[in-house]
């Protein structure tokens, strides 16, 4: 590279046979003083060194000599000067180059470097050589750096002592760029524009210059080797190439147009973990890219990510993606769960709030909350600590007064409960390995649409994914992978939970679960829960299990289909209701179980596929459908499909509406429930009263509540065989359990009839 060529500067300086009148005794300034007619200069014009020289007599402490014309200081040019001196008579003088660092308006520019190495004469007749390199650049070999220079007027320094007279041979300013860059070069290097890179000056200036002739010039911008503190939020819309690190506040960006992407910023900042934050910081400001790629890269993270303090915000509602990497967590204190303890009161009529909580500024927000009366997966959503109040993801069922709770918070691979809202933030392909060592994601405190897709969440300590709000609103987890840190504990004994969700419509689609304690405790409604599978078993005998999806809302409207659910059931509940004990309002129902294979091995008989559990006394069944889905058993005999767990409440078996259990196959199950359910029941001596019983096979053991259909195969007769003729009135819900149907006839008969009985009343 050669500028003197490509660009036609003007770099040389006139031959002193020119004239002295451009030759300064001064700076080198306009109105300097000149060498012209001096009485200690004169022009040589035969001397048997040099085609022409400059003799000067030394008659300052420093005698100047320096061209009045400018030099040219351009960011990336490299400027030799040189001259070579012989020693005539009389002192020894000691000579440099030398120069004036000069504004475009010929002021001079303080704090550079304006003399270059000094050389000192000692034999008469001697030729030596001195010379040195004029840069915008802090680099090796620079010898004046002149970063922030217009202009300079070059030339030569004589110190030492006065009285001696030397020959001076033309100087020489010459671009030896090339010593530096190769010729066809394919970069920017910030040093070339004055970037120091020693971790503390503000290099911002020479990377957005540098950046911006890379830009013009269609190069890559080159971070060389050092450490370069940026001051400010700093965007490059050109390729940049990381030697060496940046050094930035939290709060400024870094915003990397054309190569956004993780390996980018793990090099720029010398760090994965602080790479990674950076990235997302950028991610979330930046609105040229809507992707951070982790570009498959493994990334060891030594600490949290709060990615609202990493941000810097508190809402986002734009479509934001991270994808294709693996995160593991390295071992450390950050990591560690801690619990509060606090006393606290809780009133019905104020049901997501405890109030006149004690110790409430230790208490810390997105803790899960234990306690009597507490339901599974309730956390403190926000903190009023002046008013003394805590606000409750969901309600509880039982702690009306004042008691003792438990506040466990526990430590996510990423955070975002920072968030006010957090809207349409996807995490696709990657994979999170926690080591049992830390929880994966903790969801935002509101925001609809939070997206993740093939990832693998793999030995979280506690859990994968957590809601402490409503930031699972319209929640997508599809075609990922959820790997237990529990595998080897017995299922009774699991806590870990996979998910929890406190709002509506949440999609689980199409992933495999295995042996968590639970694979999701889910509030809210209008769910679909479809193609899972989800495996809870041990390698115990007579085994217990777990439930695998636990519902607290009664009236869920939640559709369950074409599921694998292995060695684990599902539960109804209503455990986040704050009244829990029916009021008026729609009960169970709302559920829809289709199509399903359903395994379990090695278990208790009094397992249950299906299990519905009232917090409250007065809640019946309106809505669930159980249809066309397997039963299947290996080495256990379950003594029916579904039950009510009536540790709080049992069911008001009459008032079921609209419950459907049909078309399902049992393998291994002795009470095989159905609803409506057919019986041929066969009378062999004639009476009056037929009864017939129900065997506890309508759903939940319950009640005969409606007789649907009633047909004789074959004659009524009566005891005689003469045929009957009149038809028998039905009684509904007879026997002590009442699951029994009675026909009575007019007079005794005998025969078989084939009858539709309901466990419920559809009318």
């Amino acid at each position: 590279m050669n500028k003197a060529v490509t660009e036609g500067l003007i770099l040389m300086p006139p031959p002193f046979a020119d004239g002295l009148t451009a030759w300064s005794s001064g700076d080198g300034t306009p109105g300097s003083p000149d060498y012209d007619g001096a009485a200690n200069a004169a022009y040589v014009p035969s001397d048997p060194d040099f085609e022409g020289c400059l003799e000067l007599l030394k008659t300052a402490s420093t005698q100047k000599l320096r061209w009045k014309g400018n030099t040219p200081v351009i960011n990336g040019l490299y400027l030799r000067v040189t001259a070579q001196v012989k020693a005539m008579s009389g002192s020894l003088p000691s000579v440099r180059i030398a120069g004036f660092a000069a504004t475009s308006g010929d002021a001079a520019v303080g704090g550079v470097v304006v003399n270059g190495p000094s050389t000192t004469l000692t034999t008469y007749g001697e030729i030596v050589e001195v010379s040195a390199i004029i840069a915008t650049a802090n680099r090796t070999g620079v010898d004046m750096n002149w970063h922030g220079v217009h202009h300079g007027h070059v030339g030569l320094d004589l110190t030492g002592a006065n009285g001696g007279v030397v020959r001076i041979d033309d100087i020489q300013v010459e671009d030896v760029t090339s010593f530096w860059l190769r010729d066809m070069m394919d970069w920017v290097d910030v040093r070339d524009y004055g970037a120091v890179g020693n971790g503390s000056a503000n290099d911002y200036n020479a990377f957005t210059a540098a950046a911006a002739e890379a830009v013009a010039s269609g190069r890559t911008l080159l971070v060389s080797e050092g450490a370069y503190y940026i001051g400010s939020t700093l965007t490059l819309e050109c390729p940049v190439r990381f030697q060496g690190t940046l050094v930035m506040p939290s709060d400024a960006r870094l915003q990397c147009a054309k190569n956004f992407d993780f390996p980018t910023y793990a090099a720029a900042f010398g760090s994965e973990g602080l790479g990674l934050r950076k990235g997302l910081q950028a991610l979330f400001w930046y609105t040229d890219h809507d992707t951070f790629d982790l570009r498959g890269r493994r990334i060891v993270l030594d600490a949290p990510i709060d990615l609202a303090e990493t941000t810097g915000l508190d809402s986002y509602a734009i479509r934001r993606v991270l994808r294709n990497g693996l995160i593991e967590v390295n071992e450390g204190s950050p990591w560690d769960s801690y619990t509060v303890n606090s006393q606290a009161t809780y009133s019905t009529s104020q049901s997501g709030v405890l109030t006149n909580v004690s110790n409430i500024a230790n208490v810390p927000v997105g803790a899960r909350v234990s306690g009597s009366g507490v339901g599974r997966e309730v956390y403190v959503k926000a903190r009023n600590i002046s008013n003394g109040t805590l606000t409750l993801s969901q309600p509880l069922y039982g702690a009306q007064g004042t008691q003792n709770y438990s506040f466990e918070k526990f430590q996510y691979v990423l955070d975002m409960s920072g968030f006010g809202t957090l809207e349409r933030f996807e995490i696709n392909n990657v994979e999170f390995q926690c080591k049992n060592i830390a929880s994966a994601l903790n969801l935002s405190k509101d925001g609809p649409i939070f997206s993740v897709r093939h990832c693998t969440f793999n030995r979280p300590k506690d859990k994968a994914i957590t809601s402490i709000g409503r930031g699972c609103q319209g929640m997508l987890v599809d075609n990922c992978i959820f790997l237990s840190s529990e595998a080897p504990v017995r299922s009774q004994d699991r806590v870990s939970v996979a998910i929890n969700v406190n709002a509506n419509d949440v999609k689980l689609r199409s992933n495999l679960v295995q042996r968590f304690g639970k694979f999701a405790v889910m509030a809210g409604t209008y769910h679909l829960i479809e193609g899972n599978h989800f495996y809870h078993g041990d390698n115990e005998q007579n085994a217990v299990r777990q439930s695998g999806i636990v519902l607290t809302y009664p009236n869920t409207v939640t559709s369950i289909t074409g599921n694998y659910v292995d060695n684990t059931f599902f539960e109804h509940t209503n455990e986040h209701d704050a009244t829990p004990n029916w009021g008026g309002e729609y009960s169970f129902g709302g559920l829809s179980i289709t199509n399903n294979v359903m395994l379990v091995s090695n278990t208790l008989s009094g397992f249950k596929f299906i299990v519905v559990k009232p917090y409250g006394t007065g809640h019946f069944l309106s809505g669930q459908i159980v249809t066309g889905n397997v039963f299947r058993t290996v080495n256990a005999t379950p003594n029916r499909p579904e039950g009510v767990d009536t540790t709080h409440a049992d069911l008001d078996y009459s008032r079921f509406r609209n419950v459907i259990w049909a078309n399902n196959t049992y393998n291994g199950i002795s009470t095989q429930t159905e609803s409506p359910m057919t019986i041929r029941h066969n009378q062999s001596s004639a009476a009056h009263n037929w009864t017939i019983s129900t065997g506890g096979r309508l759903p939940y053991n319950g009640w005969a509540r409606t007789v649907s259909a009633l047909v004789m195969e074959g004659q009524a007769n009566d005891g005689g065989n003469t045929v009957r003729t009149a038809m028998p009135y039905v009684n509904i819900q007879q026997g002590s359990n009442n699951n029994q149907i009675r026909l009575t006839w007019p007079s005794a008969t005998r025969g078989r009839v084939v009858i539709t009985i309901r466990g419920d009343n559809p009318l």
